[in-house]
């Protein structure tokens, strides 16, 4: 199994902490978020790891990790960030795509590594607790994620007017199975022959609606807590509360 690690933007919300260093060198307990991931990554055996940068992205050289850069980081998004490492998406082994501003414990890697699903996308059925803990009003920072009765994602990523249609929040944290990697390059190459400008500036969760809408096995990999998103220092000091440290 091989994980690629997108690393690429500034976190300008996270600033003067990002003024000279990368949002996922962040530290959360005195350890970077990078780091971080790459512990939990290393105790399920995943060693073929990649990580693609942009911002001071030279910061990101780690021992037995390939890094890939984003030169346009700053005028593109997760989907064209990923497609900068366009050669890993290939080959018989299934794929771990991972957000840089997020930490995660053990068992929420083991659960998306056991799904069998043609993409396995982990979810926090937990969520309203924690964006609680984040900020007072989870509206304001929170997207659609609806299910059917097989699990199957039907809708994520969208502003959703209530709380009854957020069955789960989305982390970040995705499985591609190893099949589904040519015509993940497909899709891909379709909406940038289509429209570059729209490839650009694509976010993970329209680029996962998209290949639902195609009809592709999308399903949520459920779990309750044991992961943090860092956009803000009040998430940093949530995260410290609530999350294990992974083990040396």
């Amino acid at each position: 199994m091989k994980a690629i690690i997108l690393a690429a933007g500034m976190g300008s919300r996270l600033r003067p902490l990002t003024d000279d260093k990368p949002k996922c060198l962040v530290e959360l307990d005195k350890i970077p978020l990078l780091d971080r991931q790459l512990e939990v990554l290393k105790s399920a055996g995943i060693s073929n790891v990649h990580v693609i940068g942009g911002y001071l992205g030279h910061m990101l050289k780690r021992p037995n990790v390939t890094l890939h850069m984003n030169e346009n980081y700053e005028s593109t998004n997760m989907v064209e960030t990923l497609f900068c490492a366009e050669e890993v998406l290939q080959g018989t082994q299934d794929i771990i795509i991972s957000y840089g501003d997020i930490v995660y414990e053990p068992r929420v890697l083991q659960k998306l590594i056991s799904s069998e699903a043609e993409v396995s996308v982990a979810a926090d059925l937990d969520w309203l607790r924690y964006w609680y803990e984040r900020m007072p009003n989870p509206l304001v920072d929170v997207e659609t994620f609806v299910v059917d009765e097989s699990d199957c994602i039907i809708e994520l990523g969208q502003r959703p007017e209530s709380l009854d249609v957020i069955e789960g929040q989305f982390m970040g944290l995705i499985k591609f199975r190893s099949d589904s990697l040519p015509k993940l390059r497909k899709a891909w190459l379709d909406v940038r022959d289509q429209n570059r400008p729209l490839a650009s500036s694509m976010p993970m969760t329209d680029f996962l609606q998209m290949l639902i809408d195609r009809d592709w096995d999308v399903r949520a990999s459920f779990v309750s807590g044991g992961w943090a998103e860092v956009d803000s220092v009040q998430d940093l000091r949530v995260a410290s509360q609530n999350l294990k440290r992974p083990h040396p």
